[in-house]
């Protein structure tokens, strides 16, 4: 969910089977409520929405909370998970991967990477983020203004002088 839909930490912590649903043929997080309060709509990919499937079918839940914990006897235990608990989780699971270092923000980064490598444009990853300043997601993509490949020598436009 980090890397398919971008979303913060308490974003996810929030996810409810609710917030889930179609609109214009395809899947998304409907009414999100992410910093300042502000909602919005997050689309979502099918692989995504074919996982959260899989999850609640294994848990035997289809309301509520998407996240919730699980015990050692690998039975849910509690109603939904924290913030801190999601970044546990991702902390201990990318450590045993070897990625060390890697926390949830940096996994919505990388959506944001991936999404801008792959075409999409700037105000819409704006948008995905939930982002009110366009310099904030340049600065998630480190993007720098290059000269010698300007925008303006896109346009298809001449004049003859």
């Amino acid at each position: 969910m980090f890397i398919g839909c971008g979303l913060r930490r308490a974003e996810l912590a929030g996810l409810t089977f609710e917030h889930i649903k179609q609109r214009d043929g395809r899947w998304v997080i409907l009414d999100l409520v992410g910093k300042r309060n502000k909602k919005r709509t997050v689309p979502m990919p099918a692989w995504c929405k074919a996982l959260i499937d899989q999850w609640a079918e294994a848990a035997g839940i289809e309301a509520g909370h998407v996240f919730r914990p699980v015990n050692k006897g690998d039975r849910l235990a509690g109603t939904a998970m924290t913030p801190q608990a999601i970044y546990t989780a991702i902390r201990f699971y990318t450590e045993t991967l070897g990625w060390a270092d890697v926390a949830p923000h940096d996994l919505r980064r990388t959506f944001a990477k991936l999404a801008h490598k792959g075409g999409a444009p700037l105000e819409q990853i704006q948008l995905t983020l939930g982002h009110a300043s366009v310099q904030t997601t340049e600065r998630y993509l480190g993007v720098e203004q290059c000269l010698t490949d300007a925008p303006c020598d896109h346009l298809g436009l001449s004049v003859e002088l």
